[in-house]
């Protein structure tokens, strides 16, 4: 596919600003405050909430592992094509975890309309992809 790597020289501005949206928008949040961030897509928060806690923090806490894993990537050019290979299964499965749970129903609108969030998300990665010239 020809329009794979076509904005590859940008690879690593484009991980830099993915980092920093994802790293505020979604890894500090979940590992910080994990129900707060379920409340604010729309998910119902049992009683019980330890384990949602605990998930939410690990789920961060990889999160903010990836972010540092990229942040390298971005600014010292460290794997970039490794990161983005990375980050493209990544995307491919999220777009897979979202469309089964929008046939099952089993989360709210949100999480449904996230799935165009990360198919955009794989496209760019595609797009941005270092390919060798």
């Amino acid at each position: 596919m020809s329009w794979i790597g076509i904005w590859s020289e940008h690879a690593q501005t484009y991980l830099l600003v993915i980092t920093l949206i994802t790293f505020f928008a979604f890894s500090l949040p979940l590992f910080f405050k994990p129900c707060l961030w379920a409340k604010l897509l729309l998910w119902k928060i049992p009683d019980d909430t330890h384990l949602t806690i605990y998930f939410g923090r690990c789920l961060g806490a990889f999160a903010i592992v990836t972010n540092i894993m990229f942040m390298q990537a971005a600014l010292f050019n460290l794997g970039t094509p490794f990161i983005l290979q990375f980050f493209i299964l990544f995307c491919i499965l999220m777009v897979i975890v979202h469309i089964w749970g929008a046939v099952l129903r089993i989360q709210p609108v949100t999480e449904t309309l996230e799935t165009g969030f990360w198919a955009l998300l794989l496209i760019l990665n595609l797009l941005f992809y270092p390919v060798p010239q």
